[in-house]
């Protein structure tokens, strides 16, 4: 998916319209009618610009992970039914007494295996979201520092 570049008007300041909500640049001249002394409404609306980009590329990055876990999910679960069933067939087999122990610790072995891949699946998906919400309100602590104390 593309990422927007934050600059210039473009369809990301547009999409809200689309919601019954006010572009980036209708809030932009509704904030410019209020003027308050000291306070520039236009980086507050690019402040906020950020912060909701901020947002949508965290969804987009857990969409991606959870979509990517869902798959694997998925193969994990066909894989383990064609075991079962390749299992069923050889059940027949004279020797298949004897090789149900090795059968069930190989199961379980990779039963754990999946499970670990799936939980670090998931980890890496909340990291890598938590990162981009992260980054924002380090930017947001950094514009608010710089606010307080003018140079």
């Amino acid at each position: 998916m593309a990422k927007t570049s934050g600059k210039g008007k473009g369809a990301a300041s547009d999409k809200g319209a689309a919601f019954g909500m006010p572009s980036m640049d209708e809030l932009t001249q509704l904030m410019s009618q209020f003027k308050v002394p000291g306070v520039d409404a236009n980086a507050l609306v690019e402040w906020q610009r950020k912060d909701l980009e901020a947002l949508a590329e965290a969804n987009r990055e857990a969409y991606e992970g959870y979509k990517a876990l869902i798959e694997r999910r998925n193969e994990i679960l066909q894989e383990a039914l064609l075991g079962w069933q390749d299992n069923m067939q050889n059940m027949m087999d004279p020797e298949a007494l004897s090789k149900q122990s090795e059968v069930a610790r190989e199961g379980i072995q990779k039963a754990i295996e999946n499970f670990r891949e799936l939980a670090e699946m998931e980890a890496e998906t909340r990291r890598r979201a938590w990162k981009v919400v992260h980054e924002r309100l380090q930017a947001n602590m950094e514009q608010l520092q710089n606010m307080m104390n003018p140079k």
